[in-house]
């Protein structure tokens, strides 16, 4: 665990498996939190993440919000977005900060837009005019390029390239290594499978997968 000012806000992850270890690696970079711990879902292990304690589970957010004012959500997203939401709103209900986290490694341009809860991890980009939505994840080396727009909750994975106006409705996840044409409209709550090439618009909960079906 890395050494950390004890005058830094403190931040609240909640969710503690693997998309956990990302979070708490971006957040390092990014520099402006300490980490308060993570919240687990009811029945997990309180084993520690990365030498950071895991504080309470999804049972005791209610009192942790009163003691660590910021939070990210750091359960990951495939399937469905509805987790990520279900976790986002009960923050916001609890009146919980929920800041943008990009790596000190990502590059997102100042005539870029971010909502809240967003999470920009190592080598991704977000070019100018660009908006992203609130508790998304742009993950690894994705690419959104200029006046592309992200909706909320929706998962860039690693890799993946938005060209040039693209657009992605609310909840919508791109898999890794997707490429989708400059100007294509993505629905919402769609489905894009690794390694695709979306080259022509796809209407609400619409999927694109690779042949065998499979991602």
């Amino acid at each position: 665990m890395m050494h950390e000012a004890i005058d830094k806000p403190a931040i609240l992850l909640i969710g503690s498996g693997g998309h956990s270890h990302a979070c708490i690696d971006a957040i390092e970079q990014d520099g402006r939190f300490r980490i308060f711990g993570l919240v687990c879902s009811d029945g997990e292990d309180h084993a520690d993440r990365l030498g950071y304690a895991v504080v309470g589970s999804d049972a005791h957010l209610p009192a942790l919000a009163l003691k660590c004012r910021n939070a990210i959500i750091a359960v990951g997203q495939i399937r469905s977005p509805e987790p990520r939401m279900r976790l986002f709103m009960q923050a916001q209900n609890l009146g919980l900060g929920l800041p943008a986290i990009v790596s000190g490694r990502a590059y997102v341009s100042p005539h870029a837009r971010l909502g809240p809860g967003t999470l920009v991890m190592h080598g991704a980009i977000i070019n100018a005019g660009a908006i992203v939505g609130s508790n998304c994840i742009v993950n690894s080396n994705a690419l959104i390029e200029h006046d592309a727009q992200v909706g909320d909750h929706c998962h860039i994975a690693t890799g993946a390239i938005l060209n040039g106006g693209v657009q992605v409705g609310t909840g919508s996840f791109i898999g890794s290594g997707s490429v989708v044409r400059e100007g294509v409209r993505i629905g919402s709550c769609c489905l894009v499978g690794m390694g695709q090439s979306v080259r022509h618009p796809m209407t609400d909960h619409e999927h694109q997968w690779a042949k065998d079906r499979r991602l």
